[in-house]
């Protein structure tokens, strides 16, 4: 019998996040909090820029688009914001949307398979992918199981289960 397998991916849906961030301008310029203030969220190539002309209300920006992301099911650790920075009289965010599974957390998700999961598991990085494969599905049930319960400072989705 052929082994069993499934891929460990960090992807984004890229029109998901357009629609949230869609969602947020059009309440951004329909709220009452943020007239006259100069609130605004945008795509900057391929950055998301928030402007507003306090910090406090770029902050709630920045909180009204985060809010879409998660009603639009996905992951805040997805999202990469930096720090509010005044940009003549205005204070600005950019925001990155990550992807991919860098090499050094691969590893780390390599190696919390071999520890902590079942015998007879391999798990190979392949790009910005990790992929693992067993003879028992039910042992790959486990680790979707043990991944799922670990806290990573990255968004993981499970695909290709076969």
């Amino acid at each position: 019998m052929a082994d069993s397998s499934f891929d460990i991916v960090s992807k984004v849906e890229r029109q998901e996040v357009d629609n949230a961030l869609n969602q947020a301008a059009k309440e951004i310029s329909q709220r009452y909090d943020f007239k006259g203030v100069g609130a605004s969220i945008s795509w900057s190539g391929e950055k998301i820029l928030m402007e507003a002309n306090s910090e406090d209300r770029v902050n709630a920006v920045l909180d009204v688009f985060q809010s879409k992301l998660v009603k639009r099911g996905i992951s805040l650790k997805a999202l990469d914001a930096g720090e509010p920075q005044l940009s003549g009289k205005e204070y600005k965010i950019f925001a990155s949307i990550q992807e991919g599974i860098s090499q050094e957390n691969a590893k780390k998700v390599a190696k919390i398979i071999r520890d902590e999961g079942p015998k007879g598991i391999k798990a190979q990085v392949q790009g910005e992918e990790l992929r693992v494969t067993s003879k028992s599905r039910d042992d790959l049930q486990a680790v979707i199981a043990l991944l799922k319960g670990k806290d990573f400072d990255f968004a993981l989705q499970f695909v290709n289960y076969r």
